[in-house]
């Protein structure tokens, strides 16, 4: 999957020939579940405009992917026309896709030359994980007060159907079920302005891309209980905090998993110093049960 930036580089930065196919998903779920930036009335446009507008969506998201990835690096050159022969598609959606990626810096266009990657770091990683556990964990303190006895029921049988679907070992579900347990808290926040602020930084990191990274689904499996129990008895500080750490751990679990493929290459200015990343991974690990439950019972006097 990929992500966005902007930045130029040298004049025979390599090109992308386009010589693999790929197929362009024109479904992407955020990680976080907040509502669609799509309008809420499609239907006001013209048919083929709102399709276009989803295969642009699609194009950057591909692209996007292949940025955080690493498929994709610094200085490389993105020509139209061979990412339009080799996603299948026509050049004006590849066009308007890398438009949205120049928006959100994934790449730099420059004249008479034509767009290249930005580079990315660990840094801007890191970054775009802090603001959304910001926001995520703001929302869901908010939800832990104006949720329902519907809205927690419903809640509870997502979260059920997670755990079935982690021990069948189907990522794609897995992913699914997982979006929609934060949807679930978002929505049930009742801040629509706030999801949508989320949802400008969760749509650069697409859920799938999270489904097959180590630790990342365990992680899940181990907080989304936690984060019920508190969303029980209606304790917002503990839920914020909860989700706050269950968040950044997903961005911890990222940045592991592309340093193991030398994404960044072992920079000096990306190394986390050992204390220091010893301290972010306590604090991003889920509470032992034994304080969960000494939480819980003060939250419940």
């Amino acid at each position: 999957m990929i992500m966005r930036k902007e930045d130029g580089e040298a004049a025979d930065a390599p090109t992308y020939s386009g010589r693999e196919q790929h197929e362009v998903s024109p479904l992407v779920y955020d990680r976080t579940g907040s509502v669609p930036l799509m309008p809420s009335q499609p239907e006001s446009l013209p048919g083929a405009r709102v399709g276009q507008l989803q295969l642009s969506e699609s194009v950057a998201s591909h692209l996007r992917e292949q940025i955080i990835s690493g498929k994709l690096v610094k200085g490389e050159f993105l020509r139209i026309d061979a990412l339009a022969k080799s996603l299948g598609v026509s050049t004006t959606p590849v066009r308007e896709g890398l438009l949205l990626l120049q928006s959100e810096s994934f790449v730099r266009l420059i004249p008479r030359r034509g767009f290249v990657v930005n580079s990315f770091s660990k840094s801007d990683l890191l970054d775009l994980f802090w603001a959304q556990a910001t926001l995520g964990a703001e929302l869901a303190a908010r939800a832990a007060m104006k949720m329902s006895k519907e809205d927690f029921v419903r809640l509870q049988a997502i979260q059920a159907e997670h755990d079935a679907d982690f021990k069948s070992g189907d990522q794609v579900r897995v992913a699914r079920t997982g979006h929609q347990f934060h949807r679930a808290i978002n929505l049930a926040a009742q801040a629509p302005r706030l999801a949508l602020l989320l949802g400008s930084l969760t749509k650069q990191l697409p859920n799938r891309f999270y489904a097959s990274i180590e630790g990342q689904l365990k992680d899940a499996v181990q907080y989304h209980p936690i984060i019920i129990d508190a969303l029980r008895v209606r304790d917002a500080e503990s839920v914020r905090s909860l989700m706050y750490r269950h968040i950044m751990g997903g961005g911890e679990h990222l940045v592991a998993a592309l340093e193991r493929q030398g994404m960044w290459g072992g920079a000096a200015d990306d190394r986390v110093p050992a204390a220091k990343a010893t301290k972010a991974a306590k604090a991003t690990s889920p509470p032992a049960k034994g304080k969960a439950r000494k939480a819980k019972k003060r939250a419940s006097r």
